[in-house]
């Protein structure tokens, strides 16, 4: 019989822990699942993160989990705790990635990895989801990123229908079609001007969507399960906060292509959980700030991803002492 592991003190950076819909959230599932084999629980905000002369440290309460809907935590009384004496950090909290979560990363990168944390936090912040994808241009659908809207017009009369979306948001905020001749493309472009300081992206619209939009989750780089979200009625958004439905479903030959060109670099990165977006076999995302789709996945009769998530990252603690 195998000895399980030691217990670790885990450290989770997480939005508040009261706000999150269990139902569907990955950090609570990764939560349940470190807390059912034995290791201990530490739950803070980003805004509670701290550096003082070098030193890194959390407001941090320690942190009971139960997989019930209106009781799920229990927080204990809240202690500064030196973050350098945790085994494990999950940097988890939601985008957008701005730069109070860019900070974040600059301040748990002083204590990676002799504390492992994950994803690596210099990692995290070199690799913009709907940046780091562009590095893998042949996989992609046609994308631009710019402002300007010269050429984003000139892009539209090639494309023909086209996809305008922030490049630092998140969950299907802000995704706007645009038709070939569309009106209403001045007024989305003067609002985007003016809500956003960066970039937008901008890609050629993919009807399949309607089909759905897989959520492929690779753990260290390997594909470990994948949900279908369908889009609702007359929305182009497949995420499952904006109203998707989710589906079984199976790897194509092209998805797992896909994950075998980009999962050695992702292991390379330190980047142990990722979620990428397909559609129609085209990349769209590389998600990697705090990826869902774990619960879904076990829902729908997938594997138990947290389990796999929890083994692979005992097997990295091990292997650093």
């Amino acid at each position: 019989m195998t000895a399980r592991p030691a217990p670790l003190c885990v450290a989770i950076q997480m939005d508040h822990v009261a706000a999150i819909r269990i139902a569907g959230d990955t950090t609570f599932a990764l939560a349940l699942e470190a807390q059912a084999r034995g290791h201990r629980l530490w739950h803070y905000t980003p805004d509670r993160l701290s550096m003082r002369d070098g030193r890194v440290s959390a407001v941090a309460e320690p942190l009971t989990v139960r997989d019930e809907p209106g009781n799920h935590f229990t927080l204990g009384t809240p202690e500064m705790a030196d973050l350098s004496a945790m085994d494990v950090i999950l940097l988890r909290q939601d985008p957008p990635f701005d730069m109070a979560y860019v900070t974040t990363t600059h301040l748990l990168e002083r204590i990676h990895p002799a504390t492992l944390v994950v994803n690596d936090p210099a990692q995290v912040r070199n690799a913009p989801e709907k940046i780091f994808v562009t590095q893998f241009p042949d996989l992609m659908p046609p994308t631009l990123i710019t402002r300007d809207k010269a050429a984003i017009e000139a892009f539209r009369a090639e494309h023909g229908e086209i996809v305008m979306k922030p490049l630092y948001g998140n969950g299907g905020a802000a995704v706007f079609k645009v038709a070939v001749s569309d009106p209403n493309f001045g007024s989305l472009y003067d609002l985007f001007a003016q809500m956003f300081r960066e970039p937008w992206v901008v890609q050629r619209f993919l009807p399949q969507v309607k089909d759905g939009d897989k959520r492929i989750i690779l753990i260290d780089g390997e594909p470990a399960g994948a949900v279908n979200r369908v889009p609702a009625e007359n929305d182009i958004r497949s995420n499952m906060v904006r109203g998707g439905a989710a589906e079984t479903t199976m790897l194509t030959q092209r998805e797992r292509e896909i994950c075998a060109r980009i999962g050695p670099e992702l292991r390379a990165r330190g980047l142990i959980l990722t979620g990428i977006d397909v559609i129609d076999g085209n990349l769209t995302e590389i998600n990697v700030t705090s990826p869902t789709g774990v619960r879904a996945i076990k829902r729908l009769g997938g594997p138990d991803l947290a389990a796999r998530f929890w083994d692979v990252v005992e097997a990295k603690r091990r292997g650093a002492h």
